[in-house]
């Protein structure tokens, strides 16, 4: 099963129409891209979707869309999560599983819970999941890092934990996983500028924002980095690296939105808090795009 984590997983933007209903049509685009582009898998429903401001019915109708449009053409993993253990358990109970391959869950957020904290809310899931589950750590948005440590000692200790999305930044944490994890555990980049490094370093694969947007370039750097080709994967590589900057400057998703609207795949519609990115950045990302 773990095989099918490698590679190139696209974490799906939840495209809007003008009245802020959820755009099927242009999810449907955005799917199809992808699957054209070249990618691995479809991460729904995490971060990058705006889960956050979507009602679960909206979630069920999402996930479904999802898993009806790909139709077994690739595996689907699920963003679950929150800072109450109780509830993420609730909410994986809330939603048909059925075409699903994973479940990615972040690190509670906001309540900042020790390191023995995270490793019993993740034994708790480990022991209520039926899926397979991939950690999420990014302390950038959840005020808390998961140590090389707890990591590895949930990768040691739960067979149906396979594999961590790292969005630490921090590339010796990265590096100390690697070299003392399982053989079947999977180290995963959760951040797109940095994939190429980590891969090179022994990571998996990476799940990727800017992936949707350019899924056959980004998924062509991973696939020649995976293979130890060290000067193909550059040549990728620099081809979107004056994109990043840009991209996350004012947020995310407002950044890949943005550049799906410039490719006329989807309106670069969000929900309150978020908004659009200023004029400045989107100049910017027209130039980067050489629109």
């Amino acid at each position: 099963m773990i095989d099918k984590l490698r590679g190139t997983g696209v974490a799906l933007v939840t495209p809007f129409l003008d009245d802020e209903s959820i755009d099927f049509d242009g999810l449907s685009r955005i799917l199809s891209h992808c699957i054209e582009g070249g990618v691995d898998y479809f991460v729904v429903l995490g971060t990058t979707g705006e889960t956050a401001v979507l009602s679960l019915s909206e979630k069920r109708l999402v996930v479904k869309h999802v898993v009806d449009y790909v139709n077994g053409r690739k595996p689907i993993v699920l963003g679950i999560g929150g800072n109450c253990t109780r509830l993420v358990i609730e909410s994986y109970n809330d939603f048909d599983l059925t075409g699903i391959t994973a479940i990615l869950t972040v690190s509670p957020y906001y309540n900042k819970p020790t390191q023995e904290g995270i490793y019993q809310h993740y034994k708790k899931l480990s022991e209520s999941f039926d899926l397979p589950i991939i950690l999420y750590n990014v302390p950038g948005r959840t005020a808390s890092n998961i140590t090389a440590e707890t990591t590895l000692r949930l990768a040691h200790d739960f067979e149906n934990i396979v594999a961590v999305k790292e969005a630490s930044g921090d590339l010796n944490q990265v590096m100390d996983i690697i070299n003392r994890k399982p053989n079947d555990f999977l180290v995963l980049s959760g951040d797109d500028g940095i994939t190429l490094p980590m891969i090179l370093m022994g990571a998996d694969g990476v799940i990727s924002v800017v992936g949707q947007a350019y899924p056959n370039k980004f998924s062509s750097m991973v696939k020649s980095a995976l293979k130890g080709m060290v000067k193909e994967s550059n040549q990728f590589h620099y081809q979107l690296f004056d994109l990043y900057e840009p991209l996350y400057k004012d947020g995310n998703p407002a950044g890949v939105k943005e550049c799906m609207s410039l490719l006329g795949i989807c309106k670069n519609n969000l929900r309150l808090p978020l908004v659009n990115v200023t004029a400045d950045t989107h100049e910017k990302l027209k130039k980067t795009m050489n629109f």
